[in-house]
């Protein structure tokens, strides 16, 4: 992590996995995340990735199997999956190139998405017989509506980054090249919003997130893949 002013950038580097995440990332990201939450010159985060990929997804054999490294989140840190504690400043996302599982989920934690016209998102977890356990069930609903969250949670097709910005996962599409930009002009102008707001960068509406969250994940089951969509999200965000 460095910072630019009021501005925190957390690269993620390891290119030659395709910046797949290992459990120790995970630790180092969580820390970088806390530090920039409790520091209060920081009103902005940028998360990005270097290379031309966001990531690959999860270094798996690290993950799960006899030669796992994982370690329990430490509740007082903040999590990258924003079910714990969750980050109070904005944090903005810049995806780019394979933007796969965790990437996606993590991307849908932050508050704004910009991508740029090399992004490939794909949930993969349903084809191999797993949940998507950092967010997407709850999340692709709220940001992409019932059908558009049914059809690639299940599907696991592959879209590109024009799809994801008609369905509303993301909210500007740069040009490759251009996507430093992007990374840079919207956080620059969350900063100077932030200057009127005394403190306060987010709307009272995270304080029930983390209930929210709560709710959700005691009807997500861990151990029956055919039924991880909860049968109560239906009536829970489509009422009528």
């Amino acid at each position: 992590m460095h910072t630019e002013g009021r501005i925190a950038v957390i690269t993620v580097h390891n290119e030659a996995k395709k910046n797949s995440y290992s459990p120790e990332m995970m630790e180092q990201l969580s820390d970088h995340l806390t530090a920039f939450e409790d520091d209060d010159d920081l009103w902005v985060a940028v998360f990005c990735a270097e290379g031309k990929d966001t990531t690959a997804g999860l270094d798996m054999p690290k993950f799960f199997g006899p030669t796992a490294t994982a370690r329990p989140q430490d509740p007082s840190k903040v999590d990258p999956f924003g079910l714990g504690r969750r980050c109070t400043k904005p944090v903005i996302a810049v995806v780019q190139g394979l933007t796969f599982t965790i990437g996606i989920e993590m991307m849908l934690a932050a508050d704004i998405v910009v991508a740029a016209d090399t992004a490939q998102f794909q949930q993969l977890e349903c084809k191999r017989g797993i949940a998507p356990f950092g967010g997407a069930h709850f999340r692709y609903l709220t940001r992409t509506g019932w059908g558009n969250a049914m059809y690639h949670l299940f599907l696991c097709d592959k879209f590109d980054a024009a799809t994801a910005l008609q369905m509303g996962l993301s909210k500007r599409l740069c040009r490759s090249a251009s996507t430093s930009t992007g990374r840079w002009n919207w956080p620059a102008r969350s900063a100077k919003t932030l200057r009127s707001v005394s403190g306060q960068p987010k709307s009272a509406r995270w304080h029930s997130l983390p209930q929210q969250n709560k709710f959700r994940l005691t009807r997500f089951p861990t151990s029956a893949p055919r039924s991880w969509i909860p049968r109560t999200a239906k009536k829970e965000f489509c009422p009528s």
